[in-house]
């Protein structure tokens, strides 16, 4: 059984169907992307899966249990863990009390919870230089660092990451997509929403296309890469 499974999962806002009866699977240990453009439904799906949206129809399962109608919250304590679209960090707080946050869904460990920021600043080196710092006064990229290493503290089994590129400077970039795969060889389990689809097929093991609410392709990522239409709409210039 994979780790997260959507059946015909329908959202909708309003009148307006957002997601049309999507299916996609994540195994665990794999990198999941999922690509599509602007108003696709990505985002929509991640929060779906987070437990932000309520869905409409279908199911999602989790690990083995239906979390369909589970809130939010509850979701993390069953090792869901989200990244968001614009990072949402706390900006008037610092890099350490952010992590702090992360860690807020577990009973407190002190031993367990060193050994997690330990595994953050490592990972992120930038973040351990910066920990008394505010969260707000950080450029962009080191913010996307800092929303990794929240999102990292609550021990997720599944890391939803939705556009963790998204303004970031190319050399952000790179590095960030480094440490997603660094993170994976760790042993979490990843799914990640992506314009930059270069970059997200490249290190996904498998990936699915999604467009106007609906999964129009499935495959490896070398396969979707390969593929002529998916070149034509979402392979540019790197």
């Amino acid at each position: 059984m994979a780790l997260l499974e959507l059946n015909d999962v329908k959202v909708h806002y309003g009148r307006i169907q957002a997601l049309h009866g999507i299916s996609i699977s994540v195994e665990e240990g794999e990198i999941v992307s999922l690509i599509g453009a602007n108003g696709a439904g990505k985002t929509t799906t991640m929060r779906a899966i987070a437990g932000l949206l309520h869905s409409s129809g279908g199911s999602i399962t989790f690990d083995g249990k239906d979390v369909t109608k589970v809130p939010g919250h509850n979701r993390v304590g069953l090792g869901v863990s989200l990244t968001p679209e614009g990072r949402g960090i706390f900006p008037a707080m610092t890099v350490l009390e952010n992590l702090d946050m992360g860690a807020f869904a577990r009973k407190k460990n002190q031993a367990e919870y060193d050994e997690d920021l330990d595994r953050v600043f490592s990972l992120f080196p930038r973040l351990k230089e910066r920990e008394k710092q505010a969260g707000g006064t950080m450029s962009g990229g080191e913010q996307q660092m800092l929303a990794i290493g929240r999102a990292l503290m609550a021990r997720p089994k599944l890391l939803l990451l939705d556009e963790p590129s998204m303004g970031l400077a190319p050399q952000y970039i790179k590095q960030i997509f480094n440490i997603i795969k660094q993170v994976n060889s760790q042993g979490t389990t990843v799914l990640v929403v992506e314009q930059n689809a270069n970059q997200a097929l490249r290190i996904a093991h498998r990936a699915y296309v999604l467009e106007t609410g609906n999964i129009t392709r499935e495959g490896t990522g070398a396969e979707l890469a390969a593929d002529p239409a998916v070149k034509a709409a979402y392979l540019g210039a790197d």
